[in-house]
C-alpha cells in the first residue's frame, strides 16, 4: 500500500548551521529551499537577453509567408548597403544543412523547397537592431506556390506508425454486450515559456564556437552546432543562460537558432546574439500536437473492458522534429490506465505545411489521455455506473498487464490516487450536489413560464458541475531508450574541497538545481548546501541525457546518488573516518576525486522495439484530479474555480518543489481545456500575440489543493519517479467531466470555448426534444 504525504500545508524547513551532518533520512522528503529563488524574486538572475556581450551583433531571421512554394530566388533591394551587415543563406552552411534531431528531414534554411509559414530562409546581423531590421526589410522571395497538405486527416505522408497488440480484439468484441464509440480531438497549444527563445554565439579563434542560450538540452543544441558547422566536437561549446521555463519547447528549438546565430557569427566574425519577440516566438516555433483520437470500445454488462480499438493520429506539421516519440508515448498511453484483455492501438504522426510540432509537458499522453478518460466517462453513462465506481472496477493493480504486455510489479498506485482524490474532494457529496442543482434547474426549465431557453435570469443561469479524471505516465525513456541514451553523471570532490554535480540537467524553473544536490547531499551525509551544481558547460559536464520525459530526479538523480555513495565509500576508506568529518583532509592528502556513474539498466526491462511489446517504461506515476466548473449558459463561458490534484510520483525528494510542478502542470492543463485555441488558418497561427491567444491569468486560476501519495520506486537509491508531466494528463478531461456534470453536454474537442460549449448545449437541447416538437428540416435544392 502507498503511504500518503500531503503536501497543501507542506513548509519548507533550513537547516541550520554552516555544514551540519546529515542524519540518514533527513534530507530526501524535506522541503529544502530552491537555490535559485533568491536570483530569480531580487531580479539578479541574468537572462540571455541580460548579458552584455562587447560588440555583440543582432540577429534576426527571413521567413516564408507560405505554407508550401518552391524557393525561385532570394533578392536583396540594390538600394541597401549591405556592406554594413552579414547575410547568410543556405549556400553559406559549410556543414550539412539539416537540424540534427530523429531524422535529417528540417534543413536549417529552407534551400529550395517551403514547407510551412514562417520557415526560416535567410538570416541578417548587424550592428544594432535598427539596421538588422532594415536589411531583413530589404530581403525579398521569390517563390512559386505549391499545393498544401492543411487537414491532418487527409495527409497521406507519415513520419512514424506504431500499432500495439494484445489478445483477439475480434473474440473481444463478438464477447461485447454494449459497443461504444467516440472521435475526440485536440487543437495546438503554445508553451508561453515566461523568457523567449534567445542565443548568443560567439567565434573562437580556434575555428569554434561557443553558444550561451535559453536551452532544455545542451548536448542536442553540440550535436547540430557540429554538424551545421562541420565541426569537431572539442572545438563546440555550449553555456546555459539562466533560462525561463521550457515546458518542452526548449528542447529540441533551441538547436535552430543555436545554428541560426553560429551562422551569423561566423559570417560577421563577432558575436552575434538573436532574441525572438513574441510575436516571432509564437509564430515560428514548436506547439503540442493536434491529434484526432478515434475509440471504439467492447463493454461486457458488469463494466468489464473487452475489446479496445484505439486509433490515433496526430499532426507532426511539415518536419518530423520529435514526432515518433510523441506518437509513442501517446500510442502507449492511449488505452488509459485500464484492464481490458483485447486491444489494438494504431497511431501515426503525418506530415503537414504547417508549423512542426514538438515537446510539449507530457509528450503526446495528454492527448490521448484526454480522449481514454472521457470515453470511460461515457461508457460509464452508457451502462448508467457512476464514473468513479466503473474507473475503481477497471483500474491497473500490481500483477496486472498492460497493452505492450508488461506485467505490474511494483509502485502501482492507481487505486490509492483515485480513492485519495475522491476523499479530499468529498466527491460522492460533491456529485450529489450537482445532481440536486440540476434537478433544480430541469424543473424551472420545464415550468410553462420559463423562458425561451428554458432557465430564469440571474444566478440561475450558472450551472455548476465537478468532474474526476485518472491517468499514469511511464517516467523516463520508452523501452530500451534509456539504456541506450547511456546517461553518465559525476560529482567531484574538487582541489579547493568543493563538492560538485556533473550532469547535464538543466535548471529551467523545475527544481533540478536543487533537488539534485540534495539527493547527493543525502548519500554522502552532509547538508544540502555543501554540494553545488557544476556549471552548465559541455566542457565541464558529461552527457547526462537531456532535461525531459520526467527522468531527471529518477534516472539522472539515481545516478547522482550512486556516485555520491562511491565517492563517500572512497574517502571513508582512506580516512577510516565519516565523510562529512574527513572530506576536507581527504582533498589535502590526496587532492581532487571525481566519480563518474554510467546508467546501465535497470533490472528485469525487456522491450522489443520492432514489436513494441514488453516493458514500456521501468515504472509509472498515477494521477486523479477533481475539477469543479461554472458554467454560464448563456455565454459558454466556463470557469475553473477548484482543483484537488492528487499525483504519485515515488518518493517525494522535496515536497514544496514537487506541490509546485503539480499546481503549474494543473494550471496549465486548466488552459488547455478551456481557453488556450491556437487558430490556424491557411497553415498560419491567427492568434499570434498575448493579446489573442489567452492563458489563464492569475484572475483565472483556480484554488489548486496539492496531494502527494507514495509508492517507492525500487531500483533506485531514493525511490523517486517522475513528476513534471504527470499532472498534465488529467486537468483537462477532469474539466471536461465537469461541465458534464454541470451541463448533460459531453465536449469531445479541446479546448472547450464558449462556442463550443453553446453548440453542445444546442445539440443536447435537439436531442432531448420530442420528435414532434421539433422544427421541420428546410427543404433545399435536390431535397424532397
Amino acid at each position: 500500500m502507498a503511504s500518503l504525504r500531503d503536501t497543501s500545508t507542506a513548509q519548507p524547513e533550513t537547516t541550520v548551521g554552516r555544514l551540519p551532518a546529515s542524519p540518514a533520512g533527513a534530507l530526501i522528503g524535506r522541503s529544502v529551499p530552491r537555490r535559485d529563488a533568491p536570483a530569480k524574486v531580487t531580479g539578479a538572475a541574468r537572462y540571455t537577453d541580460d548579458l552584455v556581450v562587447d560588440g555583440a551583433w543582432y540577429g534576426l531571421t527571413v521567413r516564408s509567408t507560405e505554407p508550401h512554394a518552391r524557393l525561385l530566388g532570394i533578392d536583396r533591394d540594390p538600394a541597401f548597403d549591405w556592406s554594413r551587415v552579414a547575410v547568410v543563406t543556405a549556400a553559406d552552411i559549410p556543414g550539412e544543412n539539416v537540424v540534427h534531431l530523429i531524422y535529417d528531414d528540417q534543413p536549417a534554411l529552407v534551400a529550395d523547397e517551403i514547407c510551412h509559414h514562417a520557415e526560416a530562409v535567410a538570416l541578417v546581423a548587424a550592428p544594432d537592431p535598427a539596421t538588422a531590421r532594415a536589411a531583413r526589410a530589404a530581403i525579398h522571395l521569390r517563390t512559386e506556390p505549391l499545393p498544401p497538405v492543411l487537414d491532418l486527416l487527409a495527409a497521406e505522408k507519415a513520419f512514424a506508425r506504431y500499432e500495439i497488440s494484445k489478445g483477439d480484439l475480434e473474440t473481444g468484441f463478438a464477447e461485447a454486450d454494449h459497443i461504444v464509440e467516440g472521435t475526440y480531438s485536440v487543437g495546438p497549444q503554445e508553451h508561453i515559456y515566461i523568457e523567449p527563445q534567445a542565443m548568443i554565439a560567439a567565434p573562437e579563434v580556434d575555428g569554434g564556437v561557443t553558444v550561451t542560450g535559453s536551452l532544455q538540452c545542451p548536448y542536442y543544441v553540440h550535436a547540430a552546432l557540429a554538424r551545421a558547422l562541420a565541426l569537431p566536437i572539442d572545438k563546440v561549446r555550449v553555456t546555459q543562460a539562466e533560462t525561463g521555463g521550457g515546458f518542452g519547447g526548449k528542447e529540441e528549438y533551441p538547436s535552430m537558432l543555436a545554428v541560426h546565430a553560429a551562422l551569423l557569427a561566423r559570417a560577421a566574425g563577432r558575436p552575434v546574439r538573436m532574441t525572438y519577440d513574441r510575436h516571432e516566438d509564437i509564430v515560428a516555433t514548436t506547439k503540442r500536437h493536434p491529434a484526432v483520437i478515434r475509440h471504439r470500445t467492447g463493454v461486457a454488462a458488469d463494466g468489464r473492458l473487452v475489446a479496445q480499438d484505439i486509433d490515433v493520429v496526430m499532426d507532426a506539421g511539415a518536419y518530423a522534429t520529435l514526432s515518433p516519440v510523441v506518437l509513442s508515448r501517446g500510442a502507449l498511453h492511449a488505452t488509459g490506465p485500464y484492464r481490458c484483455a483485447n486491444v489494438r492501438v494504431r497511431a501515426r504522426a503525418v506530415m503537414t505545411n504547417t508549423v512542426p510540432a514538438g515537446a510539449f509537458r507530457g509528450f503526446g499522453a495528454p492527448q490521448t489521455e484526454f480522449a481514454a478518460e472521457i470515453h470511460l466517462a461515457r461508457i460509464a453513462e452508457a451502462l448508467e455506473l457512476p464514473a468513479a465506481e466503473l474507473r475503481r472496477r477497471l483500474a491497473y493493480r500490481e500483477g496486472d498487464v498492460t497493452a505492450t504486455g508488461q506485467v505490474l510489479r511494483h509502485s502501482v498506485a492507481a487505486i490509492d490516487v483515485l480513492e485519495r482524490a475522491e476523499e479530499v474532494a468529498d466527491f460522492a457529496a460533491e456529485r450529489a450536489k450537482t445532481a440536486h442543482a440540476r434537478e433544480q434547474r430541469h424543473a424551472h426549465a420545464t415550468r410553462a413560464d420559463a423562458p425561451a431557453r428554458g432557465m430564469h435570469p440571474g444566478a440561475e443561469r450558472i450551472a455548476s458541475g465537478v468532474g474526476l479524471a485518472l491517468g499514469w505516465h511511464g517516467a523516463g525513456f520508452t523501452g530500451s531508450g534509456e539504456k541506450t541514451l547511456a546517461s553518465v553523471a559525476g560529482i567531484e570532490l574538487t582541489a579547493d574541497g568543493r563538492i560538485l554535480i556533473l550532469t547535464a540537467q538543466t535548471e529551467i524553473g523545475q527544481g533540478a538545481a536543487t533537488v539534485l544536490p540534495q539527493i547527493a547531499a543525502e548519500a554522502l551525509g552532509v547538508a544540502a548546501e555543501a554540494v553545488e551544481p557544476a556549471p552548465l558547460d559541455t566542457a565541464l559536464v558529461p552527457n547526462s541525457g537531456p532535461t525531459v520525459a520526467s527522468r531527471t530526479t529518477m534516472v539522472v538523480g539515481g545516478l547522482v546518488a550512486e556516485a555520491a555513495g562511491k565517492l563517500r565509500a572512497q574517502v571513508e576508506e582512506r580516512t577510516g573516518r565519516p565523510f562529512v568529518e574527513s572530506w576536507r583532509e581527504d582533498v589535502a592528502a590526496h587532492g581532487p576525486t571525481r566519480i563518474d556513474v554510467r546508467f546501465e539498466g535497470y533490472p528485469g526491462i525487456e522491450w522489443d522495439q520492432e514489436r513494441y511489446r514488453g516493458d514500456a517504461y521501468p515504472a509509472y506515476s498515477w494521477a486523479a484530479a477533481v475539477a469543479w466548473v461554472d458554467v454560464d449558459l448563456d455565454t459558454g463561458q466556463v470557469a475553473v474555480p477548484r482543483v484537488v490534484a492528487v499525483d504519485e510520483a515515488g518518493r517525494v525528494v522535496n515536497p514544496m518543489l514537487a506541490a509546485g510542478q503539480v499546481e503549474g502542470g494543473t494550471l496549465q492543463a486548466v488552459g488547455y481545456a478551456t481557453i488556450e485555441e491556437m487558430q490556424v488558418v491557411d497553415g498560419r497561427y491567427r492568434n499570434d500575440r498575448l493579446a489573442t491567444y489567452l492563458i489563464p491569468t492569475a484572475l483565472d486560476a483556480p484554488a489548486i489543493e496539492a496531494h502527494l501519495v507514495e509508492a517507492p520506486f525500487p531500483h533506485n537509491p531514493h525511490g523517486a519517479k517522475g513528476l513534471g508531466e504527470l499532472p498534465m494528463d488529467v486537468g483537462a478531461p477532469a474539466v471536461i467531466d465537469a461541465i458534464h456534470d454541470a451541463t448533460g453536454a459531453w465536449i469531445t474537442e479541446l479546448p472547450a470555448t464558449p462556442a463550443r460549449v453553446l453548440a453542445a448545449l444546442q445539440a443536447l437541447e435537439e436531442e432531448r426534444e420530442p420528435e414532434e416538437q421539433r422544427a421541420p428540416e428546410p427543404v433545399g435544392e435536390g431535397v424532397s
